[in-house]
């Protein structure tokens, strides 16, 4: 008998809605939910093919424990027995500080919550964090300060209705498919779409205006246009005066940013910021778009507060059609955040530092006392195993191997540990180098929720049976709490019995329960008591600070340049059919027949210059690494600037790319490094 299980898809941030089509306890296909709000009955190519993986023969299926150089199968009780012993051990010799977990943005929410109530209330540490810290931690950071909310605005649906979209450092179509086209339904309307990017993307054959920046540019570029919109009057003086503090710092910071000057910064000219300057600031219904281009840097926070000062600046928050709009990148980014999968942030963003706050979650947990110092970020985790400060790491969902900066560096760390943990549904290339190797549930094999970009919490569905062994990741926490003794704080029988007491510590999330989740529309926080509809637009009468804050940031340059030795500047994203670092899209035949390979875009006259003809294998050179893949010469890039996806080992653009950190968010600066290039002899 053939059934249909409503879920959502388990790729990016969009939270669209899709069926499971099951079959004697495998998935045979998806379709489209027609009825759901976000993508209304359409999927791009992952949604199509989102069930490829699933059955896939890699599949960890039973515990592994390493064995000299090779793992042999164990049984649960004897590898959650080491590893219960093995963090003891370290715990009581070095202090909770010296171990440090990794959640996952593609764990549910429930997931999410449980790890990081291991990490604190077992383990004893903050140092609990996950891959929003490698996308999204600016927006958290930068939004908050500037709105008193980290988080999108509005609905994906609102674009439709908005006049003007600015849409700066996001590929849009490649990463989000379906949030392009509520971007492309505006446009059919008559909106004016700006385009502001350092590649000629497929959104810029629809754009009215495309600003072709140099990365890392892009205060500069939001800067010049806030002083040609505040020389024409263009701003809402009268939202400003009413609902804003800060105007005075924002114009006397712009006012150093004449279009000239912007011109040599950004390499875009004059006239065009002109035009979109105009574009924006006289539009009724304007919005703002972003994704990693904007956050993957050393300004990452300062990048983001930038776009939260235009839209203030021109009212243009509060209402539908409007508001500072970041894409979240894998499918649960939001909740992992909104969960305190964070290391200076209980559930709901609560600080760790706050006495009573901590006070109330302890008491709600049972336990005497949390810790009270904020813990390591991903990337300071690992410098401090490299170091020798890190003794023992739990990774869960994410392979650092692939997806942090400066991989050598990573990999230093990681084999200085004295023992990793690695619970995933493959062996990644991070398993690999683990002590302990735990199967875990894919989406489609359990229940749970998920929060998209727009902050909807959804209810997926259990399809089909794991296969072997393998269980829910938070299955797999209550097991291990129980053999470190802690069995009476993880009593939890089901997924919703986790969600009934994560609201509980969670304010945005209070008013929601599963019989209200069971809908196609889920609910958009925050929710705070059952009665309550959602929120789908936030900062309506006033910011969740208060007044929104202007937030006076001035252009600096990336950490690391062009120079003679390295002339060229690295950028770095995604194609539309792989995903991050491709252990489920490269295990889905379907899309990974679309993009099997590495490639570097390379500019025609760098090209010329290096004597390097399209699909010439080329070397890639940076301070840090260096790898080999195949030219794609095209003038889709800038003189000067050259660009490569990240999701594949074999040519893996993450060995080159710069670790340096924004110092507010701790971010690392993916989008520009220092390369050169020439052909591999």
């Amino acid at each position: 008998m053939v059934r249909f299980v409503p879920t959502v898809c388990p790729y990016c941030g969009a939270g669209c809605g899709l069926l499971l089509v099951a079959r004697d306890n495998r998935v045979i296909g998806t379709r489209p939910w027609q009825r759901h709000p976000v993508n209304e009955g359409k999927l791009c190519i992952k949604g199509w093919n989102a069930h490829e993986f699933i059955h896939h023969s890699e599949r960890l299926t039973a515990p592994l424990i390493k064995d000299g150089q090779s793992f042999r199968e164990a049984s649960w009780e004897e590898a959650l027995k080491l590893v219960a012993s093995r963090f003891g051990e370290i715990k009581e010799q070095h202090g909770p500080g010296s171990v440090a977990i990794l959640s996952s943005a593609k764990c549910t929410n429930e997931e999410n919550y449980v790890i990081q109530k291991f990490a604190r209330a077992v383990v004893g540490t903050n140092n609990i964090d996950h891959c929003a810290r490698l996308c999204h931690a600016p927006t958290v950071a930068g939004l908050v300060a500037s709105l008193g909310s980290g988080a999108m605005t509005n609905p994906i649906g609102d674009l439709e209705q908005s006049d003007c979209i600015l849409v700066i450092g996001s590929d849009t179509t490649s990463q989000h498919p379906l949030v392009a086209r509520e971007i492309i339904k505006a446009k059919e309307r008559g909106a004016k779409l700006i385009l502001a990017d350092p590649r000629a993307i497929q959104l810029s054959k629809q754009a009215d205006i495309f600003l072709q920046l140099k990365p890392g540019t892009e205060i500069a570029l939001l800067n010049g246009i806030m002083k040609v919109i505040l020389e024409r009057g263009l701003e809402d003086k009268e939202f400003i005066a009413r609902r804003t503090e800060g105007i005075e710092d924002l114009t006397n910071t712009v006012k150093d940013y004449p279009l000239e000057q912007v011109e040599q910064i950004t390499g875009v000219k004059a006239k065009d910021i002109e035009e979109a300057a105009l574009t924006y600031g006289q539009a009724e219904r304007a919005a703002i778009v972003y994704a990693m281009g904007i956050t993957q840097h050393t300004t990452g926070t300062a990048n983001v507060m930038s776009t939260a000062n235009l839209a203030l600046l021109t009212g243009n928050l509060g209402r539908t059609g409007t508001g500072v709009n970041p894409l979240r990148g894998q499918n649960n980014v939001q909740g992992a955040c909104d969960l305190g999968a964070l290391p200076d942030v209980l559930p709901g963003y609560r600080s760790v530092t706050d006495d009573a706050i901590r006070a109330e979650v302890a008491g709600l947990w049972g336990v005497a006392s949390l810790p009270s110092e904020a813990g390591l970020t991903v990337v300071e985790m690992l410098d401090a195993a490299a170091e020798g400060k890190i003794k023992a790491m739990y990774i869960i969902g994410e392979n650092p191997m692939l997806s942090d900066p400066d991989t050598s560096h990573v990999k230093k760390g990681l084999e200085n540990l004295e023992f990793l943990v690695v619970q995933d549904i493959f062996p990644t290339e991070t398993a690999q180098l683990a002590g302990v190797v735990l199967p875990s549930a894919c989406w489609a094999e359990k229940e749970g929720t998920y929060t998209n970009t727009e902050r909807r919490v959804q209810l997926s569905r259990k399809a089909v049976e794991p296969p072997g062994e393998a269980v829910s990741d938070w299955e797999i926490i209550c097991r291990l709490a129980k053999a470190m003794g802690f069995a009476d704080l993880f009593p939890y029988t089901s997924a919703e019995e986790i969600f009934e007491e994560l609201r509980k510590v969670t304010p945005q999330y209070a008013g929601m329960t599963y019989e209200r989740l069971n809908q196609p529309e889920g609910l958009v926080w925050p929710c705070p008591t059952e009665d309550h509809p959602g929120t789908p637009i936030l900062h309506v009468d006033q910011c969740s600070r208060g007044k929104g804050k202007f937030q006076a940031v001035g252009h600096e340059a990336p950490a690391e340049e062009p120079d003679e030795e390295y002339p060229l500047i690295l950028t770095t994203g995604r194609v539309a059919s792989q995903w991050h670092g491709g252990s489920m899209t490269r295990r889905s035949p379907t899309l990974n027949n679309e993009f099997p390979r590495s490639y570097i875009e390379i500019n025609p006259q760098d090209a010329k210059k290096l004597g390097v003809v399209n699909g010439d294998l080329v070397t890639v050179v940076s301070r840090r690494g260096e790898i080999e893949t195949d030219a794609l010469v095209t003038d889709r890039i800038e003189l000067g600037v050259v660009f490569m996806p990240f999701h594949f080992v074999e040519g893996a653009a993450n060995l080159l790319t710069n670790p340096a950190l924004d110092p507010i968010s701790k971010i690392p600066e993916f989008k520009v490094a220092a390369v050169r290039v020439s052909k591999a002899s």
